[in-house]
């Protein structure tokens, strides 16, 4: 699965629950490291003050094309203000390939008002339908699963 982790360059969707009560779920890009995924968000973004009430989040790391594979998972979140801009400009090289480009200067602009969210996986459960699923995707790249 680590290798997984790794090759996918696709976002992470993060489950929590919101002040209502309600169930959320945001894409978010992930960095895998040491066993656990660090994001990055600003400090005032309504899942920071979620996260702070109750820790406990879902997540997924599937693309939306066949063969379908992925991770889903279980874990808790802890914020950590201090990383905020380092796991921002890890995150922007990861999934720009530069610091830059445009957009990577705008997201780095404002590092300084990032938090990193480091979930720490509780439970990890992994699926793929790649050898089910291989009569029907004939000519499509293949992609990583785990």
């Amino acid at each position: 699965m680590e290798q997984y982790f790794q090759q996918a360059l696709i976002p992470l969707r993060l489950a929590c629950k919101t002040g209502s009560g309600w169930p959320m779920v945001l894409s978010l890009w992930y960095v895998y490291d040491g066993g656990r995924f660090y994001c990055a968000t600003r400090q005032t973004a309504k899942v920071v003050s979620y996260l702070q009430t109750d820790r406990r989040c879902a997540f997924e790391i599937a693309a939306d094309e066949p063969p379908y594979c992925g991770v889903r998972g279980q874990g808790i979140v802890t914020l950590d203000q201090a990383l905020g801009s380092q796991i921002l400009e890890r995150l922007v090289i990861r999934y720009l390939g530069s610091i830059d480009k445009p957009l990577a200067r705008q997201l780095l602009a404002r590092a300084d008002r990032e938090v990193a969210l480091v979930i720490e996986p509780v439970k990890l459960f992994h699926w793929n339908y790649s050898d089910r699923m291989k009569d029907s995707v004939e000519g499509v790249k293949q992609k990583p699963c785990p």
